[in-house]
């Protein structure tokens, strides 16, 4: 009896440090969310955004950490391989779970079954935005002189695989024109080079090129909204121009494989409650961030259905690499 008992409380000891293990607080050290593109693009934004208030209402620091490289997969592989412990997240986006699953056959992961898909953050909307010196004022207009001039209009866009890439292709398919894609490392550098008239045209956030095309340096032709923005009431959506592009460049928050249910829980629902709060909302609408609450189930079924709508727009675009 003695010696079972003693067998008994050796096995209870042996448990211990697992049992305290599974209790211990979270976050019990700095996180870190990856972004998958260069700063400067509207999903470090958001992260910068977001940060401080976690930091504050989770009691630990929250560290903004830009990963880019390979249309946003490079930040997502490194994700999946990270600890499931609730320490390291992706502020996640279409280009690597909604556009590469579709665009790059070959891809290292499975966006449903290799990570954890836990809060919708909002989406932007994308804008044709040109540079005056291309005389393009108008979609009608880019059209015609694509026409006459076969492949001398180039678009840039933030990235091989971004949304600004497939929705320029689409248009482009859309409307029998040759146009030159010509990819950056990030929306920041494509900025530079736009508002410099070094690329022409880009497929990129409405909103947050608002100030340069009220002030005249740049042009807004569309939207790619399901209606007009009521930001920018005088810029048309391709719909009203005859074209079916309507895209969202969203953002949400996801983590490894395997997150402990009860940090997803507190993860969506401290997140539901900062994206509401008036001093978040006002930042994001600096860049139209627009932000609808998601359970972690409805967030889930968004990934999911946004692969199959991104699906047929990249194949029309023969955008497939094919490498």
């Amino acid at each position: 009896m003695i010696r079972r008992r003693a067998t008994l409380l050796a096995g209870a000891a042996l448990a211990l440090p697992s049992i305290a293990q599974a209790q211990s607080p979270w976050p019990s050290r700095p996180v870190r969310i990856l972004i998958s593109f260069p700063p400067g693009g509207s999903s470090d934004y958001v992260a910068r955004v977001i940060a401080p208030a976690m930091s504050e209402m989770f009691g630990q620091q929250f560290i903004v950490e830009n990963k880019p490289g390979a249309g946003g997969m490079l930040a997502a592989e490194q994700l999946k391989r990270e600890p499931a412990d609730g320490h390291v997240f992706l502020l996640s986006n279409n280009a690597p779970f909604t556009i590469a699953p579709t665009m790059f056959p070959r891809i290292t992961y499975d966006v449903m079954r290799d990570f954890t898909h836990i809060a919708y953050l909002g989406a932007t909307y994308g804008g044709f935005v040109t540079h005056p010196s291309t005389g393009v004022r108008t979609v009608a207009e880019a059209v015609a002189k694509a026409k006459a001039q076969p492949g001398k209009l180039t678009f840039g866009s933030s990235g091989v695989g971004s949304i600004g890439h497939i929705t320029g292709n689409t248009f482009a398919g859309l409307a029998g024109i040759e146009i030159l894609h010509v990819p950056y490392r990030g929306a920041g550098p494509l900025r530079v080079d736009l508002s410099a008239g070094t690329v022409g045209m880009a497929f990129e956030g409405l909103v947050t090129n608002l100030p340069a095309i009220r002030a005249g340096a740049l042009n807004g032709l569309a939207v790619t909204a399901e209606q007009r923005l009521s930001l920018a009431p005088d810029v048309p959506t391709f719909r009203e121009l005859g074209y079916d592009i309507v895209v969202k460049n969203w953002h949400g928050l996801s983590g490894p494989p395997s997150v402990p249910a009860p940090i997803v829980g507190r993860l969506q629902q401290g997140l539901a409650e900062i994206c509401v709060r008036r001093a978040i909302t006002d930042q994001f609408m600096t860049i139209g961030n627009f932000f609808t609450p998601m359970t972690t189930a409805e967030f889930n079924a968004f990934v999911a259905a946004e692969i199959a709508l991104w699906r047929p727009m990249i194949l029309a675009a023969d955008a497939v690499d094919k490498g």
